[in-house]
This record gives structure tokens, C-alpha cells and sequence, in this order.
């Protein structure tokens, strides 16, 4: 279960954001921050390989490393000040939506769709979408997605091609680069409880139809 030492430890790494910190506090890291949150990762992962069987079930490779990317970033911290983890067919870089938990020192963050689309596979959404604009607004206008996550996030292009622009009249949201949502709500009442677990897996559940519509573009 994660508990306040989850959180005391990644404050204490957001003021020593260093090897050397790290490695000296990497036993309770690794004990009482990685450990809990892969138990959470293994119980959403009992219901998630059930909704789809080619989420791949080992808790481990959906979680995203700890240690933070440097190469291309003026930050040159060495961690991630969270750790997260992603649950999409064929694996957490799957161009397949999926969906997503991150959970750092005070909330957690639970959301689902596509994050990062090529244009290959853009081109592919937008026309699903304009092919089936009422299906895709029932989806993200329920109860059930808006009053979980608000409204479909994303970046959006400035440019769309002629052919969808009647469809654009209809929603401006086939202009996104992104079909993604997220929801942000508070750790501490979740301390030591079994129920986070059902708190996340109801905001995937909200998330679902709109996870399996957008799959629906690629076959």
C-alpha cells in the first residue's frame, strides 16, 4: 500500500535531486516507493489483462523508469519526481490507447487515450472521427467521462486538411494531436487503503469507450 513514506520520500528527492542522494536512500526507494506501487500496478493489472487479454501482464514493464531522460532537457535533475506507468495492447509504447497512472508526492494522476500520435496514424483518427462524429461525441460528452475527467484534452493543429472541415463544424476536436484525458485528485485520503486501487480502475473505466472507439481507426 503507499503510505506517507511514499510521499516523504519524494520530497525529500524534489530538494536532493541527485546521484548521491538517490543512491544513499535507494534501499527505502526501493523497499517502500517502488515496491508498493508495482502491488498497486499487479492488482489494476488483474482487471485490465480482463478488459483487454493483449495488455501485457507484468507489472514491471509498465512502469516508467525513475530516471529521467537529459540528453535533449535544459533540467539536467537525474529523476523523475514521480513514477508512472502506462497499460496499452502490446506494451506501454504501443500506438494503441491505453491507459495511464502517475502518482508523486501529494496526487495521483489517472487518465487514457493517446498521448503521442505519429501522422500516419493521425490521419487515420481524424478520418474515424469524421466518419463517426455523433458515435465520438456521445463518448465524450456521458456523465460518466465528464464528470471524471471534464473535457478530451489535447494539442491541436492549426491546419486540417479540406476534406474534414464539414466535419470540423460538428467538433473542433478533430483538429487534436492528442485524444487524451486526465484526472488529478489528492493522495493523502488514500494512504494505507485498498481503496485507490478501486478509485483508479473507475476513472479507466470512464475512459474505456473512449479508448476502445479510437482503436477502432486502426482496424
Amino acid at each position: 500500500m503507499i503510505t506517507k513514506t511514499y510521499t516523504a520520500f519524494f520530497k525529500e528527492l524534489a530538494r536532493n535531486n541527485n546521484k548521491e542522494w538517490f543512491h544513499a536512500n535507494k534501499k527505502q526507494y526501493e523497499e517502500q516507493v517502488k515496491v508498493p506501487f508495482l502491488s498497486l500496478l499487479d492488482t489494476l493489472l488483474h482487471i485490465l489483462t480482463d478488459w483487454d487479454d493483449r495488455i501485457l501482464p507484468d507489472a514491471k514493464k509498465a512502469m516508467f523508469r525513475i530516471n529521467r531522460d537529459v540528453r535533449f532537457s535544459k533540467d539536467k535533475t537525474p529523476y523523475h519526481t514521480i513514477l508512472k506507468a502506462g497499460f496499452s495492447p502490446n506494451g506501454k509504447k504501443s500506438i494503441l490507447p491505453g491507459y495511464y497512472l502517475g502518482i508523486d508526492a501529494t496526487s495521483i494522476h489517472v487518465g487514457g487515450g493517446l498521448f503521442t500520435v505519429r501522422p500516419p496514424e493521425l490521419a487515420l483518427l481524424r478520418n474515424h472521427i469524421a466518419k463517426n462524429v455523433s458515435v465520438f461525441t456521445k463518448i465524450i460528452e456521458a456523465s460518466s467521462f465528464t464528470q471524471n475527467f471534464g473535457r478530451l484534452k489535447g494539442e491541436k493543429s492549426k491546419r486540417l486538411d479540406k476534406s474534414l472541415l464539414s466535419s470540423a463544424e460538428k467538433t473542433d476536436l478533430i483538429y487534436n494531436k492528442q485524444f487524451y484525458a486526465m484526472a488529478e485528485f489528492p493522495l493523502e485520503p488514500f494512504y494505507g487503503s485498498d481503496s485507490l486501487s478501486n478509485e483508479i480502475l473507475s476513472h479507466f473505466e470512464a475512459i474505456k469507450p473512449l479508448n476502445t472507439y479510437l482503436s477502432e481507426a486502426f482496424y
